[in-house]
């Protein structure tokens, strides 16, 4: 392996933080002659910089062993805290994967947001969104990595409050950034118990100690529950899923990188912990609940949902939901896998969408149709995205679902069953999305849609042929496993037609929501017979009123409890003291005839009154 690149593999993150440093000028409007466009491109060439040396490192290290760099920033005592860098075939492949993503999103985003005012400001806050994934794509320090997810967390407030002029985007920025915050702070005490326990903050000593560990039922479940936490805030997992949809109030190129890379980020140091995480059963039946009621009632809510990117936000979450089921499993290269597979796809599926909610301003698909002759390129890439989203021969999520299915002997039934009604959900809710979107009669709001201009077309155009190469990547990247075709299982029983069964579930959703949405007598949205099930579904199952009416209203009664308490008890103390005072003050004033001995008398009253006092208290 070639060691000035693996000396030099920590500038990759760095050069995308220090174009979003030398960007301030024009961020914050110290530089106005030259427009905002300078500070956009001194981004945009950090980025491909980093994915130059990105590619280059990972061609180095493809077949070679993982090598560590070892950076010294604390150490006192017995405190050491040293930043470990992994630098191995996977971690390199994953800051590729940022990088380039992260190019397609800063390139498509000139086109975009060619008029915003704050275009800088904008590719600023996506280089330090570049930065802090690159970082924690090679980390192999839980303590840095930690720190990287709390940089995701503050750029998520930054970009998604972007154009805080409005009210409603304020309220989405503070609710993603205080939900975030909730599994941060249990994460928090997760990573200091485990670098108190293991002796160690770098994820191969982690793994190390987790072989031999012998802890307690109650401390390792509580360890469990809290390094899980985290991940399920970054993932946007049941119950701390909500702060995704409302982050779609932020700029379209911004939620392209949120939904295919940003949520990524908390499954990865998930699947890293995950040898911690398989010392608690407790901890492993909980990451498969969370992933299931997310996978099944975020594919519900998605389909009932009018808003595009709202609807895509969901189908986000409930895919995270399988990753969160597949590490529950110990099943971490299937994890790894839908991973990759997800990230192209709906990153190809934001730009698409993004092109519509440009060309149209519009949001809501019941205002749309008949766009498939006005913007083609838009449409075939939808359409690619979405195949690429479900299990269809032979792009990439099929053989995500291929490797699950085919790739363990015993799959239980009851995932299997899973997998097949979330593959059916999802394709419905695409397939609903495409009918109502592309075909159909055209709509006011549809009738002048001309192609989008090339900033945003080449991106949108290349993640296309990008997400259809997917599999001869995974085939020449050896991470398909061989078999002897879609009907047969690797396994020691080849009469079991799991893969199948979960193929023919995406093409009877399409089906469905072909046979829904197309219907020409149909006048009106398609809703389901029993009204209160429908609103169930569009109002993500009341979770926001429940909220509300429990954990919001505890904490808004308890803070009048503390205010009351503070205004009438300590400050009405000091107040009480004060007054006293200033009363007896002015009572000796008229009452003490000037004599220095009464003075002194006073004075030896009051100080053995006070000692009195404290003397009873103590």
């Amino acid at each position: 392996m070639n060691q000035l690149l693996v000396q030099t593999s920590w500038w990759v993150p760095l050069y995308s933080l220090l174009g979003a440093i030398i960007t301030l000028p024009w961020s914050s409007a110290i530089v106005r002659r030259t427009g905002p466009r300078p500070g956009a491109y001194i981004n945009l060439l950090a980025t491909i910089v980093a994915f130059i040396h990105g590619g280059f490192l990972f061609r180095a290290t493809w077949g070679h062993g993982p090598e560590f760099l070892i950076i010294n920033w604390l150490n006192t005592g017995d405190l050491d805290l040293s930043f470990v860098l992994e630098i191995s075939q996977m971690s390199t492949g994953a800051m590729e994967s940022i990088t380039g993503l992260s190019l397609v999103a800063q390139v498509y985003a000139l086109g975009y947001m060619e008029k915003d005012w704050s275009l800088a400001r904008f590719f600023g806050l996506m280089g330090f969104f570049e930065a802090a994934m690159s970082g924690l794509a090679i980390s192999n320090s839980l303590f840095l990595s930690y720190a990287l997810l709390e940089m995701l967390t503050l750029s998520t407030y930054l970009i998604v409050g972007f154009w805080y002029a409005q009210p409603l985007v304020v309220t989405a920025a503070r609710d993603a950034f205080l939900t975030k915050r909730v599994g941060d702070i249990l994460l928090l005490m997760g990573v200091v118990s485990v670098g108190t326990l293991a002796g160690s903050f770098n994820f191969a000593d982690i793994e190390v100690w987790a072989e031999t560990a012998e802890l307690s039922p109650m401390v390792a479940n509580f360890l469990g529950l809290t390094l899980i936490a985290g991940p399920i805030g970054k993932c946007a997992q049941f119950p701390l899923h909500l702060w995704l949809d409302e982050a779609m109030e932020g700029p379209n190129p911004a939620s392209l990188l949120r939904n295919s890379l940003v949520v990524s980020c908390g499954a990865y140091i998930l699947i890293k912990l995950s040898p911690v995480v398989s010392l608690s059963p407790l901890a492993e039946t909980t990451l498969i609940v969370v992933g299931t009621m997310t996978a099944i009632g975020a594919s519900l809510v998605a389909i009932a949902q009018i808003d595009i990117k709202r609807t895509l936000s969901h189908s986000t979450s409930a895919f995270l939901g399988l990753v969160f089921i597949a590490v529950g499993m110990q099943h971490v290269d299937v994890a790894l896998l839908l991973l990759l597979t997800h990230a192209i796809a709906k990153a190809l599926l934001f730009t698409s969408i993004g092109s519509i909610i440009l060309t149209t301003s519009n949001q809501n698909i019941t205002e749309m149709g008949g766009l498939w002759s006005k913007m083609p390129a838009t449409t075939l890439a939808f359409v690619v995205g979405s195949a690429g989203t479900i299990a269809l021969i032979p792009l990439g999520n099929f053989w995500a679902m291929e490797r699950w299915v085919n790739g363990f002997w015993s799959v239980p039934l009851w995932l299997l069953l899973l997998l097949i009604v979330f593959n059916g959900l999802t394709a419905l809710n695409l397939t609903r999305v495409f009918c109502l979107v592309f075909l159909g009669p055209t709509q006011p709001k549809t009738r002048r849609a001309p192609e989008v201009p090339w900033p945003m077309a080449l991106p949108m155009v290349s993640l296309t042929i990008v997400t259809l190469l997917v599999p001869l990547m995974l085939q020449h990247w050896q991470l398909l496993l061989s078999w002897a075709g879609p009907w047969a299982r690797t396994g020691p029983d080849p009469a079991v037609f799991d893969l199948p069964l979960v193929v023919i579930s995406g093409i009877v959703g399409c089906i469905v929501g072909g046979v829904l949405y197309l219907n020409p007598n149909r006048t009106e949205p398609v809703q389901l017979p029993w009204k209160p099930l429908q609103d169930l579904f569009a109002y993500d199952f009341y979770i926001d009123k429940l909220y509300r009416v429990t954990v919001v209203l505890a904490v808004e009664q308890f803070s009048r409890f503390t205010a009351w308490i503070d205004r009438y008890f300590v400050d009405g103390l000091v107040n009480l003291v004060g007054l006293a005072t200033v009363f007896s003050g002015q009572g000796l004033k008229y009452t003490v005839p000037g004599g220095s001995q009464l003075y002194v008398l006073t004075i030896l009253i009051g100080v053995a009154l006070l000692g009195l006092l404290m003397s009873s208290l103590l």
